[in-house]
């Protein structure tokens, strides 16, 4: 945890259709890490993408009937707007099917597996699923279907190049087991084991041009095209310069950082077994930490592009008119590595009930408190045992992060809050406001805005701990709180946080009511 460099991606999802709520999921989870990691003190490069060249994509192209370029190109835009507009702090965005880096990628990698002898030709039959990108064998079907999809596979017969990835199996299986390649949450840890001790076999690598329709990276010094899974996977590297410009690569992938994919259950196969496989065969050190998540549910049901009940991310942003409210529900109310349900009466239960409810409304009281009696200037901060408790609210964050449940890590932040709430609500220092606007001794005035200005300024700094805890998982409104509180936003967790003598602004509501025509 404590290397300089890290490294951190997004997978990079199909393009046949507009993103939906399910891979903005997947969108804060990272971001959420990689600001962490920034305020750790790290030097971090964090990428995004977009897979072009699935046969997929080109399947919906046809039925939309538009050329396939338009079409991907058309969808890429969105999936990279969305990133914009849920404050992703990606600092790449990689495009397979044109950005110049990533051919020569794929070839480069290409090369490197065929000169390590992993590479050869094989005529193939198998039945094939298009939404997976991949070939299953009979005993992998249920009901004769696709598992992941629920749909009839194509039976394709062809003479493909082969990747030999029965040959890394044991050399994956030592580096999971020994924690050089972490995978979290365990049990998906321990699905990747399981398959890796029943045995790999060798993967097609390449399909024909034909069934590809033209469309994707071409087969170096052949007339196929690369198999989309290689294709795909190479963006973790051609984003850094491999086999063009290697340096960045040389930096955040051979220089010894970290290097963390976080990716959903449905593709953890090709992250933990496929990808690593690839790289050891081309020399290249494997993924440091894979993260899997779950899928995001309706009705306890899949959300897809294709299965007609994505919930649009674009509609969520423009309703609360910020990507905190999104952002919330996804991190705290879906478990960091597990399925979890999207609800629209839940989300704006969170918005209006813990966001604004709790956070906003405690923050609002305070400050205004705080301006009418004491001129919004914060008192000296005494010690006591809430000072005490909000001064170890960074370090359970921090813990939860480190145990990939983002989940409760806000879930601690919140009993925080609610904890200020009620001591807040016990001491009354309304009451001592009042108090000072009647008649009183120069004693009775003294000791009534000493116990107010101890109050508010305990609850200033509790408020102040919440903001900085706030910044990987609702930047914008934590940011926004820091500027009430008057305090500067940190560029890491280690800055002083002083509250004594700063001046603070009652005037912005944070998470106002919305207003439902």
């Amino acid at each position: 945890m404590n290397k300089p460099d890290t490294y951190i991606t997004t997978s990079i999802p199909y393009v046949n259709a507009a993103p939906h709520v399910g891979f903005a999921l997947e969108l804060v989870q990272t971001d959420a890490y990689a600001r962490h990691f920034r305020l750790l003190g790290r030097n971090v490069r964090f990428q995004c993408g977009t897979d072009d060249n699935s046969l997929k994509n080109v399947r919906s192209a046809e039925a939309a009937g538009l050329p396939v370029a338009d079409f991907v190109n058309a969808n890429a835009d969105r999936f990279e707007r969305l990133g914009t507009r849920l404050d992703i702090s990606n600092d790449e965005f990689v495009r397979t099917s044109r950005d110049p880096r990533h051919l020569p990628c794929v070839h480069a990698l290409w090369n490197a597996c065929a000169d390590n002898g992993d590479l050869y030709r094989k005529a193939y039959e198998g039945l094939y699923c298009v939404g997976c990108e991949q070939f299953y064998e009979a005993a992998e079907l249920v009901d004769g279907r696709c598992p992941e999809h629920g749909v009839s596979l194509e039976l394709v017969k062809e003479e493909n190049w082969f990747f030999r990835l029965s040959r890394h199996g044991d050399r994956i299986l030592q580096l999971i087991e020994s924690g050089e390649l972490t995978i979290v949450p365990a049990h998906r840890r321990n699905e990747v084991l399981a398959l890796l001790r029943r045995g790999l076999e060798d993967i097609s690598v390449s399909r024909s041009a034909e069934r590809a329709r033209g469309w994707g990276v071409p087969v170096p010094d052949g007339d196929e095209v690369v198999y989309v899974w290689f294709d795909a996977l190479a963006n973790y590297l051609s984003g850094l310069g491999y086999g063009s410009d290697p340096t960045l690569f040389k930096r955040y992938w051979t220089g010894g950082g970290q290097r963390i994919h976080v990716v959903g259950k449905g593709i953890s196969k090709f992250h933990a077994i496929y990808w690593p496989a690839i790289l050891l065969s081309a020399g290249l050190p494997p993924p440091s930490s894979i993260s899997v998540h779950g899928y995001v549910t309706v009705d306890g049901r899949k959300i897809g592009k294709s299965t007609g009940n994505g919930i649009d991310p674009d509609g969520i942003i423009d309703a609360y008119g910020t990507p905190d409210a999104l952002r919330y529900y996804l991190l705290r109310h879906i478990r960091s590595g597990d399925d979890g349900d999207f609800s629209g009466e839940r989300l704006e239960a969170a918005w209006s009930g813990e966001l604004g409810g709790q956070l906003g409304n405690l923050a609002n009281r305070v400050l205004a408190l705080l301006a009418s009696s004491l001129g919004g200037v914060v008192p000296p901060l005494q010690e006591s045992d809430f000072v005490r408790e909000a001064t170890r609210l960074p370090g359970k964050v921090a813990a939860a992060f480190d145990a990939y449940e983002l989940h409760v890590g806000l879930a601690d932040i919140f009993a925080f809050i609610g904890e200020a709430n009620r001591r807040f609500a016990k001491r009354a220092p309304w009451a001592d406001a009042k108090a000072l606007l009647g008649d009183l001794t120069p004693e009775e005035r003294q000791a009534t805005v000493d116990r107010l200005g101890a109050c508010l300024a305990e609850q200033v700094y509790g408020l102040a701990v919440v903001a900085r805890c706030l910044l990987p998982f609702l930047p914008r409104s934590a940011s926004v709180l820091h500027e009430r509180l008057g305090i500067e936003v940190p560029e890491v967790y280690g800055a002083s946080l002083v509250v004594d003598g700063v001046r603070t602004a009652s005037d912005a509501v944070l998470f106002p009511r919305r207003v439902v025509a």
